[in-house]
């Protein structure tokens, strides 16, 4: 399970440097091979290879109506490898369908990551907190 946020930077290259509290489990988990793709929120995700593959099989089941969110996640999807400096590089198709130049935020969701532009992300949790929780949330206890 990966879990928590990371603040970094993209190089001039579009390498994204992977937190050393997630290199053990990545390579354990997938020997540093990973699929990123465009998220539905305007940021990226970022899947170890067996967690893709699980996702890719959802996506792929899906019948006709939901073609072009077949497109969306499986056509842009991009297969990396983290390099031996643990970097992998984001295609520049994806930096400019995420908007991420150089600040961006790594958000560990469980099985998979979420890669956002810095201040996107800011503007989307302030939005997030001062929203109404929904339903689901309204019985949580914490």
């Amino acid at each position: 399970m990966f879990q928590g946020s990371s603040a970094l930077a993209l190089d001039g290259k579009g390498r994204l440097t992977v937190p050393a509290r997630h290199r053990d489990a990545l390579q354990a988990l997938c020997e540093g091979q990973l699929t990123i793709t465009k998220h539905p929120e305007g940021c990226l995700m970022v899947f170890p290879r067996p967690a893709w593959e699980v996702f890719r099989d959802k996506v792929a089941a899906l019948p006709l109506s939901a073609s072009g969110w077949k497109r969306v996640f499986l056509g842009n999807a991009q297969d990396v490898e983290l390099d031996s400096a643990a970097r992998v590089l984001v295609a520049p198709e994806l930096r400019t369908a995420a908007s991420l130049s150089k600040d961006v935020m790594l958000l560990g969701m469980g099985n998979y990551f979420e890669l956002w532009d810095a201040q996107a992300y800011a503007a989307h949790e302030l939005e997030v907190l001062q929203s109404e929780p929904p339903a689901v949330l309204q019985d949580f206890s914490f």
